[in-house]
């Protein structure tokens, strides 16, 4: 196994497809996931492809995926952090986090100023996310609270309340 501190990452190309859907299926027990990130890439609401990164190994080949996509906090633009999946033998060896921490910077970059999550706790409050309950932020449907969380990538800025709305192919 190899661990690295920092994972070499970039934009998704066009030539990714196949490796970045074979890590989703190998990181997760069905295709839904998979075919979600397959469903949001023909969502023209919702697909930024600058956001969509992989953490890649020394031959340049997908180990890892960070997708963000268009959502909105309810009329306020936002971005949220769809499957991060990392292939099982590289899991643990920072891939992951090395593909979100691009991925956010990218959509700082792009002058992005809010990201929700709906993922583990414990994982992702080392990027800055908190309980989005705590900003007033929910969903149309029940989720554990610890689940929700959310960022601000402009401290200038504070997270709006309302509802999150996600794109179609999450069926949210």
């Amino acid at each position: 196994m190899v661990t690295r501190s920092t994972w070499p990452t970039r934009v998704e190309t066009g030539a990714d497809l196949p490796a970045v859907r074979a890590v989703h299926l190998a990181a997760f027990p069905t295709a839904e996931e998979a075919d979600l990130v397959d469903a949001l890439r023909t969502d023209r609401d919702a697909w930024i492809g600058a956001l969509s990164v992989v953490a890649t190994d020394a031959a340049d080949r997908p180990v890892g995926h960070a997708l963000l996509t268009r959502c909105h906090i309810d009329d306020t633009p936002a971005l949220c952090l769809a499957p991060v999946a990392v292939l099982p033998e590289h899991q643990r060896t920072g891939a992951g986090s090395a593909a979100v921490r691009a991925a956010l910077e990218a959509a700082g970059e792009l002058r992005e100023r809010y990201v929700i999550v709906l993922g583990h706790p414990a994982y992702y409050p080392r990027f800055g996310f908190t309980r989005a309950s705590a900003h007033g932020i929910r969903l149309t449907v029940d989720v554990p609270d610890e689940a929700l969380m959310a960022l601000t990538l402009d401290a200038g800025h504070p997270l709006p309340a309302g509802t999150v709305h996600y794109a179609a192919p999450f069926g949210i």
